[in-house]
C-alpha cells in the first residue's frame, strides 16, 4: 500500500509530506485547495508523463517521492526481480524529478531507472480511477479486459495465448504479402543476377590474364619492329668483327699479359664472364626474334578479349578479382530469390497452422468468457443493489468479431437503471451518478478477482447526494477492508467511514500560495464533517457530523 507521498515545488505546493493508512483514506477540502495536485504527484512518482509547466513558479525543478509498503504479491515480486529491483525490508521507493527544461529523472529505490520500468511498477501498485475515466468506461474495446480480469487466471492465460498466436499469425501474413507484393521486382532481380551471372562467368576470367593479355597486344602489335630490333642487337653482338669477336680479342690479350704479370689475370677472368653473358643474351635474342611473327588474327582475338574485360570492369569491378566476387554475391542473392518460392509455400503452410492455433485459443477463451459472463454480470448487479440501485440491470453482451489479439468476441456491457426499459450501452446512460455507481460495482467485482493493493478515487461521487451517497459510503467501506483506498470525495457521508482523513487547505501568505495538510481527529474531523454538510459548522451541521461519524 502507499504509506508516504513526498512533494516538493508541484503547482502551488512547494513542500508537502502525507501518510496514508491501510483502509479508506478520504481527502477533502475546497475546491481548489489542491487535492487534484496530490493526484498529479502520485501519477507522476507512478511513471506518467511528465509537464514541466506543473513546476512551481520560481523553481527550476519539481520532486515526488511515494513510498510503498510491498503487499504479497507473487506477480509483483516477480516483476521486481525480473526488473533488477531490489526491495529494502518490504519497502518500495519511487521517485521522479521534472526539469524546467524538460528532461526527466526516474529513481527506484535510489537507482535511476528507464520511464517504463517504472510505469510497469505503478501499474502493479495502483489503480487510479477519476472522472475521465467513465470515458474508458464508455468504450466497449474495454470491456473485454474488466471481463477477462474478473474470470482470473484462466482467461489471463488463454488470452495471452490468443495474443501470442494471433500476432504471429499477422506476422506470417504481412512477410507473405511482402513476398507478394515484391513478386514482379523479384523477377525482375532474378533475370538480372543470372545475367551478370552468366555473363561474368561466360567469360572465364583467370587472375593476371588482362596483364599478360596487354604484353601480348603490344607485342603483337609491333611484331616488325620487335623482329628488326631484336635481329639488330643479335648481329652487333655476333656479326664478325661484333662485340662478341672485340671481347673474345681482348681476352686473348689479356691471357698473354696475365703469363707475364700475374696480377691482371682477374680481369682475364672477368672479361670470360663477359663473353659468356654476351653470348647468352645473344642466344635469348634469337630466341626472341624467331617467337615474334606477325598474326593479325591473334591481335584481332586478343584486342577482342581486352575489350571484354574492360567492359566488364566497367560493369562490375576495377580488377578480375573484383569482377569475380562480384559473380560470387550475384549467384548468393539469386540462390535466395530462387528459395522464396520454397518459402512462400513454407509460409502458406505455417499460416494455415497458425489459423488453426489461433482459432482453437480464440475458441477455448470465448468458452470461458460465455461460462462466466452471466455469473459476472450478476455479481455486478449485486454490487448496484448495494449502491442503492436495486432494480438496476445489468448484462454482458457477446458478439462475433474478426479475430483479433483479444479473440473473436465483442464484448460489451448493457444497463438499465429501471425497470421496463431494455439494458442499453453504457454511453446511453446520462446521470454522473449512475456512472459512478456503475464503475464502483465494477471495480468492487475487480478487487476480488485482480487485486491492486492501493485504489485511487477522484470525486467519483459526482452528481450523489441523499441515500445513495449513504450507499456508495457503505461500499467504499466495505472494499476497503481488501485493499487500500485513497479517496478525494465531497460527500460526508463517505468521509465520515474514512479509517484516515486528511484535508487540504490552501492559504496565501503575501504573493505566495501554499498548500497544507491536516490528518484530522477528534473536533476537527467533525467540524470538517460539519462543514461538508453545510458550508458552516452550525451546531445542527456538528451534531450531525458526530451522528455520521458514531454511525461508522
Amino acid at each position: 500500500m502507499l504509506h508516504t507521498l513526498h512533494i516538493e515545488n508541484l503547482a502551488i505546493i512547494d513542500r508537502l509530506e502525507v501518510s496514508f493508512a491501510a483502509g479508506l483514506n478520504a481527502l477533502t477540502g475546497e475546491t481548489g485547495a489542491g487535492k487534484s495536485i496530490l493526484l498529479d504527484a502520485l501519477n507522476l512518482a507512478l511513471g506518467e508523463r511528465a509537464d514541466p509547466t506543473l513546476i512551481r513558479t520560481g523553481a527550476d525543478k519539481l520532486r515526488v517521492n511515494a513510498v510503498f509498503i510491498l503487499p504479497n504479491d507473487p506477480d509483483l515480486h516477480a516483476l521486481l526481480s525480473e526488473l533488477g529491483v531490489d526491495p529494502e525490508e518490504g519497502m518500495l521507493y519511487l521517485s521522479r524529478e521534472v526539469q524546467t527544461g524538460g528532461r526527466s529523472l526516474a529513481r527506484v529505490n535510489g537507482q535511476p531507472t528507464p520511464l517504463s520500468t517504472l510505469k510497469a511498477i505503478g501499474e502493479r501498485l495502483v489503480d487510479l480511477h477519476g472522472q475521465h475515466e467513465h470515458q474508458s468506461l464508455l468504450k466497449p474495446s474495454s470491456h473485454g479486459e474488466f471481463l477477462d480480469r474478473w474470470l482470473g487466471e484462466s482467461a489471463r492465460l488463454q488470452r495471452e495465448q490468443v495474443a501470442q498466436a494471433v500476432q504471429a499469425l499477422r506476422r506470417a501474413e504481412r512477410e507473405l504479402q511482402e513476398l507478394t507484393a515484391r513478386a514482379r521486382e523479384r523477377e525482375q532481380m532474378l533475370d538480372l543476377y543470372r545475367f551478370q551471372v552468366d555473363e561474368i562467368r561466360q567469360a572465364n576470367l583467370q587472375a593476371g590474364e588482362d596483364e599478360l593479355l596487354e604484353t601480348e597486344a603490344r607485342r603483337l602489335t609491333h611484331a616488325e619492329k620487335l623482329i628488326a630490333l631484336a635481329g639488330g642487337a643479335y648481329d652487333a653482338l655476333m656479326q664478325e668483327d661484333g662485340a662478341y669477336d672485340q671481347a673474345a680479342h681482348a681476352s686473348r690479350n689479356l691471357a698473354e699479359i696475365a703469363r707475364i704479370d700475374p696480377s691482371v689475370r682477374e680481369w682475364g677472368d672477368m672479361l670470360e664472364g663477359a663473353l659468356a653473358h654476351l653470348e647468352e643474351v645473344a642466344g635469348y635474342l634469337r630466341t626472341y626474334a624467331e617467337s615474334i611473327e606477325y598474326d593479325p588474327a591473334r591481335l584481332e582475338t586478343v584486342i577482342e578479349r581486352l575489350e571484354l574485360i574492360k567492359r566488364l570492369k566497367r560493369k562490375y569491378g576495377d580488377t578480375i578479382e573484383a569482377i569475380v566476387q562480384y559473380a560470387e554475391d550475384a549467384e548468393r542473392k539469386l540462390q535466395a530469390l530462387e528459395t522464396q518460392s520454397e518459402r512462400r509455400e513454407a509460409l502458406e503452410a505455417e499460416i494455415a497452422r497458425l489459423q488453426s492455433q489461433a482459432a482453437a485459443h480464440c475458441a477455448t477463451l470465448s468458452e470461458l468468457r460465455r461460462a462466466g459472463a452471466a455469473q459476472f454480470a450478476e455479481t455486478v448487479q449485486a454490487h448496484l443493489r448495494d449502491l442503492a440501485m436495486e432494480r438496476a440491470q445489468f448484462q454482458v453482451a457477446l458478439r462475433p468479431k474478426p479475430m483479433d489479439t483479444t479473440g473473436v468476441d465483442a464484448v460489451e456491457f448493457l444497463f438499465s437503471a429501471n425497470p421496463g426499459e431494455p439494458p442499453r450501452p453504457l454511453s446511453k446512460i446520462a446521470s454522473g451518478g449512475e456512472m459512478s455507481r456503475v464503475m464502483l460495482a465494477l471495480k468492487t467485482a475487480l478487487a476480488h478477482a485482480a487485486p491492486v493493493p492501493t485504489l485511487v478515487f477522484d470525486e467519483i461521487d459526482a452528481g450523489l447526494g441523499g441515500r445513495t451517497a449513504y450507499a456508495v459510503g457503505e461500499k467504499l467501506s466495505q472494499l476497503a477492508q481488501h485493499c487500500q483506498i485513497l479517496c478525494i470525495t465531497h460527500l460526508p457521508q463517505i468521509a465520515s467511514r474514512a479509517a484516515r482523513h486528511l484535508a487540504l487547505e490552501k492559504r496565501t501568505e503575501g504573493e505566495a500560495t501554499r498548500v497544507a495538510i491536516h490528518a484530522l481527529e477528534g473536533e476537527l474531523r467533525v467540524s470538517e464533517i460539519a462543514r461538508m454538510l453545510t458550508g458552516e459548522p452550525t451546531e445542527t451541521a456538528l451534531q450531525h457530523a458526530r451522528e455520521l461519524l458514531q454511525a461508522k
